[in-house]
């Protein structure tokens, strides 16, 4: 398809010259004045108008103007050609929205090579906006489905709350109508203790989307970390039991050593053995559940076998500071990105989301995390939080 042409001017021999250096090329259009010029482009939107500067009436450059100032109209590159070349009057033209000026008496070849150039840029210029109106369209769509894909997860973890109920509610009835031994109790309890775990987990699934958003709302109450622990490595057990790990407790210098073996119940007799102890910060159950859980998890599975995680508990003014250590190096190719989204190195199953979703609990809770780590003395991450 020939590109289209539209000619203004209102000398004869001009329109000639000008004519005969296009005809072929292009499908040409004549207007003889601006008033003219302006209604051949608002119904055949040329692909470049050559513009005389000097007519009667209408001059060029308001012409110009008027062009430039219709949206219809605005985008058609304007090409002025005169006699007049002057610098300011130059100016003025391409301040008005001209791209270009050829001065009259008028070279053939000059104005073939401007026309094609101009032509040439205006193609690319309408294949650019096709491709931005196109991306544009795609982001919307991206947008939507994603929309859409939050909706259907949020439905799920909704949906997935019923069944829980049953699984966490009908052993307890079971219990209720006895007749069970030890052993059938313990699976019962057992039970119930995976039925709170998935609910948890589908609750902070729900409230990890909002803290991403930053539309969470933290209600912090008195938190007891020594509690939280206790839940943790009991789950934890044999995980550390097949690795052959041992524990090394530090409450506010309180130091006990002790290895995970049969018959302790719980990190406080674990810790110092006849004292009621507490180590409290300021957050959400759930959520330091969830952050510790990840980070010990990690600890376990970075420590090599027969090695020794040291859990080290402390305060500095206002701040309960929670340090995990294990002998175990982070991969130098993750180092710097250790707690961002999606990163993980040498786990087949990892999600990459463990340490991403600590450091996004520790901020939501007002404090924050850190990691230390090196070949020689292994991985420490320390919490921070209120107390």
């Amino acid at each position: 398809m020939r590109r289209k042409i539209l000619i203004v001017d209102d000398t004869e021999v001009s329109i000639d010259v000008l004519v005969d250096a296009l005809d072929g090329l292009y499908e040409i259009m004549v207007a003889t004045s601006g008033k003219e010029a302006i209604e051949i482009a608002l119904q055949t939107t040329p692909d470049l108008i050559l513009l005389d500067i000097i007519m009667p009436e209408i001059d060029g450059y308001e012409t110009c103007r008027q062009l430039k100032s219709n949206p219809s109209t605005a985008d058609i590159p304007i090409i002025f050609v005169t006699a007049m070349s002057d610098i300011e009057d130059e100016t003025k033209g391409l301040e008005l929205g001209a791209i270009d000026y050829i001065t009259k008496p008028l070279s053939i070849p000059i104005v073939r090579a401007r026309v094609k150039n101009h032509i040439e840029l205006r193609l690319a210029h309408k294949c650019l906006k096709s491709q931005a109106k196109q991306l544009e369209k795609q982001n919307k769509e991206l947008i939507e489905i994603g929309r859409l894909r939050e909706d259907i997860e949020n439905i799920t973890r909704h949906d997935l709350k019923t069944p829980l109920n049953g699984i966490i509610n009908f052993p307890e009835l079971i219990k209720f109508q006895g007749g069970l031994n030890e052993a059938q109790t313990e699976y019962l309890e057992h039970i119930v203790a995976c039925g709170y775990k998935m609910l948890n987990m589908i609750n902070l699934s729900l409230d990890l989307f909002k803290m991403e958003k930053g539309v969470y709302t933290f209600t912090p109450g008195s938190v007891d970390i020594l509690i939280i622990i206790n839940n943790i490595l009991n789950e934890l057990e044999k995980h550390i039991k097949f690795k052959k790990l041992s524990i090394s407790f530090n409450v506010n210098d309180s130091h006990s050593y002790f290895a995970i073996i049969e018959g302790i119940k719980s990190v406080k007799d674990r810790v110092e053995i006849g004292k009621q102890i507490t180590f409290l910060v300021k957050g959400e159950h759930l959520l330091c559940y969830s952050m510790l859980s990840n980070l010990m998890q990690n600890a376990i599975e970075a420590s090599p076998e027969l090695g020794r995680i040291d859990i080290i508990l402390s305060t500095a003014g206002d701040k309960a500071i929670i340090s995990i250590n294990n002998q175990g190096a982070v991969p130098a190719d993750i180092r710097e990105r250790f707690f961002n989204k999606y990163v993980t190195s040498g786990k087949r199953k990892g999600t990459g989301l463990g340490a991403y979703s600590a450091k996004l609990i520790a901020q939501t809770q007002k404090g924050e995390i850190k990691m230390k780590t090196s070949d020689e003395e292994g991985t420490s991450i320390i919490i921070y939080l209120n107390r």
